[in-house]
């Protein structure tokens, strides 16, 4: 006889370079969180030397400033409320806690539904993007050759471009949910055990209700995979 969880039948535990769900959440949490570090210690650098990183309203073809203080506290902010669910997540996965993954899947399904309503908008309002072109800086690289390019092919690469975005941000969102329902099911005490033979399928209850129903009987003997 086997014995086959339910919760192994409906998802892969592996992804991709044939890691294990749990390695894969964890690499995916350490690079978010080296890269927040990056954004965060840039951040911080320019908070405390502003000159270093001031752009004139010259060099960005406008009259707005790059980045004032109150919009710096806010990148600074969101940097670090990132790094927390990026260790959070990372740190769940490595001592196996469900919960404390839930944070970084609901970041991961907002940046699906931002860039998705980027690609609607491009395609519904195509001429969008030959507009926010000509608003660039004049000496911005590639400028000309970019506004020399057909409006409609310029569209279908982009889109084509976000369209890759999208379908690898939703395969690490199903690595992801994958490594959470692992882990939830790892962690459940309520977990029904299939015993299959040749010719039947048992579905047994979990060993501490059977001995809980029947205290004034004899308990049943262990459940032993053969």
């Amino acid at each position: 006889m086997k014995m086959v969880a339910p919760w192994t039948r409906f998802y892969s535990n592996s992804c991709c370079l044939c890691c294990h769900v749990r390695t894969g959440t964890i690499l995916l949490g350490v690079w978010y969180l080296i890269l927040n570090a990056v954004v965060l210690l840039i951040l911080l650098s320019a908070l405390a030397d502003p000159d270093h990183y001031h752009f004139s309203s010259s060099e960005l073809g406008g009259d707005f400033e790059f980045m004032d203080d109150a919009n710096m506290c806010i990148a600074i902010a969101i940097s670090v409320l990132m790094i927390l669910i990026c260790a959070m997540a990372t740190y769940g996965a490595y001592k196996q806690r469900a919960a404390w993954i839930i944070p970084f899947f609901c970041y991961q399904i907002f940046d699906f539904a931002l860039n998705t309503l980027v690609a609607v908008t491009i395609l519904v309002y195509p001429n969008s993007i030959q507009e926010y072109i000509r608003q660039l800086p004049p000496d911005f690289p590639y400028k000309d050759d970019i506004m020399s390019v057909n409006p409609t092919c310029l569209v279908l690469i982009i889109l084509l471009f976000i369209g890759i975005i999208l379908a690898f941000k939703g395969y690490l969102i199903s690595c992801v949910w994958n490594c959470y329902r692992y882990i939830n099911g790892r962690n459940s005490s309520d977990v029904l055990v299939y015993v299959t033979s040749n010719d039947t399928t048992v579905l047994l209850p979990p060993y501490d209700d059977a001995t809980v129903n029947s205290a004034t009987k004899e308990p049943p003997p262990p459940y032993v995979s053969a």
